[in-house]
């Protein structure tokens, strides 16, 4: 019978950084019978948190929180939703370097685009669900956006396939029950490309990148995320184009003011057959049942 005390016992071989996307680990169960407290002994496979450095041209920005997988998607797309880079031009490549403290992705990037980035350097010190970390002023909060594209692929039958399908494209949220998603859907609501992090806007930033690398057509689907959309989620989305963002958690008041702002469809409360509009819903197409 394993107690307390033998799970303590494990508790510095635990902070050992892994560079897998889970772990397996022993837990004690309790559980409460008619008559008296049962413990018993049981592995269960846990979600890895990563410390990940994102370097620009030898110089560090970031250290965020992150699901060790998809590092090129997630730097491309940190680099774009950020305004790092204006556009993928000025990413010439990352390298992956996995070390004993955690993982460094050496970006290389236009030297345009450093020195803009020199100019308004700022310290990040990211962590699960942290979105403005180390922001130094307030026109950092609410930048500016450029317009995007009213979406043709959004309807409410489309919605609807995407939150029936989207949750079967999560195999590690399956096994730990702790990851986000952020997937890439199409005019008919299918998942063509999904990616899965511990941080909700990593998970985005990831999607991002694949997007980006994949040359997606950005006015031709929409984003679904498992998460709440809050602004900085609309912001980055909105940075490289994306038209339509369904979420199924709640959005914040800030958030729906940028999206109507930047013209872009902010759904939320996406689940089972229901969902909410709350900015542009005119553009989604109800189709008939």
């Amino acid at each position: 019978m394993m107690c307390a005390a033998d799970l303590d016992a494990d508790a510095g071989a635990a902070l050992a950084v892994a560079h897998a996307p889970s772990a397996r680990m022993p837990v004690a169960r309790m559980r409460r019978s008619m008559c008296s407290s049962v413990c018993s002994s049981a592995l269960e496979t846990l979600a890895e948190e990563v410390p990940v450095a994102l370097e620009y041209n030898g110089v560090s920005h970031a250290v965020m929180l992150a699901t060790p997988t998809d590092l090129a998607e997630f730097a491309l797309g940190f680099s774009l939703s950020e305004a790092i880079i204006a556009s993928p031009a000025e990413f010439y490549g990352v390298e992956i370097e996995h070390g004993a403290a955690g993982i460094t992705a050496h970006i290389d990037i236009a030297a345009g685009a450093f020195m803009r980035l020199k100019q308004r350097r700022r310290s990040l010190a990211g962590r699960t669900g942290c979105g403005l970390c180390g922001v130094d002023s307030l026109s950092q909060v609410v930048r500016a956006l450029p317009l995007v594209a009213p979406t043709r692929a959004l309807s409410d039958a489309a919605i609807r396939r995407a939150v029936a399908e989207v949750r079967q494209q999560q195999p590690l949220n399956r096994l730990t029950g702790a990851t986000h998603a952020a997937s890439w859907c199409g005019r008919d609501g299918a998942p063509r490309i999904t990616f899965e992090d511990v941080g909700r806007h990593n998970a985005l930033d990831k999607l991002i990148g694949g997007l980006q690398r994949s040359q997606a057509d950005l006015s031709d689907g929409f984003v679904f995320i498992t998460s709440r959309a809050s602004v900085e989620m609309v912001q980055k989305a909105a940075t490289v184009g994306i038209g339509a963002m369904v979420a199924i958690s709640a959005p914040t008041a800030l958030a729906v003011r940028t999206a109507l702002a930047c013209g872009m469809t902010l759904v939320a409360f996406a689940r089972g057959d229901d969902f909410t509009a709350y900015a542009h819903g005119a553009n989604i197409r109800m189709e008939a049942a």
